[in-house]
């Protein structure tokens, strides 16, 4: 894809690349700039890739840019968000590749702490922060959750036993090493979340992820959010992007792979357990605790007590709440059971 790259005579070799598309973001793009500009890091490039917009983005990304040369204005053809990261990818001239939208706040020292934490580490790849909610968490309780969800995982193996459950970052609170997309590919079209699709397809090859415990982001909740508005960010397309990359893990993870056994037996965690067959799964049996349904069969398939549970079965929980899945998870190693190795939570 074509751009039009105004970079002016750059003063310094940036060592952070941050990505920032933008669409008719003249109302917060100002904000989210000076929160760039004002790192205590000052070797970096913000690209702000212009998708498409309507309104005076392209104008105050000029502005910027002739005040402050580490700012480069990148045109791109208004072909969507995905399109919008890939072209920054490829504009990119740093080592490390850090996310930012439009309607976000960084903490002057974020990029400074997060490109520590890759110097001193080797072996990973990516590097989060903890985030701040910027919105009402009362009226969005269900971002607010999720946000002390994610902030809740720091470590790399935390990371990825968790993956399955929710994406486990804000997406531009992150920055990578510019080999990955390299390596593992870029950000992919298609019907599903674009940045979960890449931390699910990048673990699964291996990629090492971490998050640092500072809040280093202020996460705005706008009403026009994408994940608002874009059926690419409905529970439904996260499941079915689950499945596939749930079903490779279990394929590798699973000792008595393709088998398996599922906990929830009601009607929403059968057909998202259901996913999982045209990926080779095969489901057993299901668990479940209400006594209306032990005993029974659900899709031909008998529904047991968590006490029947056989010793060598591995078991993927599809229990969405936060307090039941909690409470199983401790069930299943109060039996002597491993997260990863015996079971999975998946919901």
């Amino acid at each position: 894809m074509a751009a039009d790259r105004e970079r002016a005579v750059f003063p310094m070799t940036p060592a952070v690349s941050v990505i920032l598309p933008a669409r008719d973001a003249a109302a917060t793009l100002p904000a989210a700039l000076d929160s760039l500009r004002g790192q205590t890091l000052r070797e970096i490039e913000i690209l702000v890739i212009d998708d498409g917009s309507t309104d005076a983005t392209p104008d105050i990304a000029r502005r910027a840019a002739s005040d402050d040369p580490r700012v480069i204005p990148i045109r791109a053809s208004g072909c969507g968000i995905v399109a919008a990261l890939n072209q920054g990818i490829a504009a990119a001239t740093a080592p490390h590749i850090a996310r930012m939208d439009a309607d976000d706040i960084s903490h002057p020292e974020r990029l400074a702490r997060q490109k520590a934490h890759l110097d001193a580490c080797a072996d990973a790849g990516l590097v989060g922060c903890r985030v701040a909610f910027g919105g009402d968490a009362v009226a969005s309780r269900g971002y607010a959750l999720h946000v002390d969800w994610i902030n809740g995982l720091l470590k790399p193996e935390e990371i990825s036993l968790h993956r399955f459950i929710e994406s486990p970052f804000a997406h531009p609170s992150v920055m990578f090493r510019r080999e990955l997309p390299a390596r593992h590919g870029g950000y992919r079209e298609g019907p599903f979340p674009e940045d979960y699709e890449l931390w699910l397809r990048w673990l699964g090859a291996g990629v090492k992820m971490a998050k640092l415990p500072e809040e280093l982001l202020v996460w705005n909740d706008p009403p026009a959010r994408l994940s608002r508005t874009d059926a690419r960010y409905s529970k439904e397309a996260f499941f079915r992007l689950k499945a596939e990359y749930l079903a490779r893990w279990l394929a590798k993870h699973n000792p008595r792979h393709p088998e398996i056994m599922t906990w929830g037996a009601g009607r929403l965690a059968r057909r998202r357990a259901e996913m999982l067959l045209p990926h080779g799964i095969q489901i057993v049996s299901h668990v479940d605790i209400a006594p209306r349904l032990i005993g029974r069969r659900a899709v031909g398939r008998p529904v047991v007590h968590p006490d029947e549970i056989p010793r060598d079965a591995f078991v993927v929980v599809f229990v969405a709440s936060r307090g039941a899945r909690d409470l199983i998870r401790a069930r299943l190693e109060a039996g002597g059971r491993a997260m990863g190795k015996d079971f999975i939570l998946a919901a």
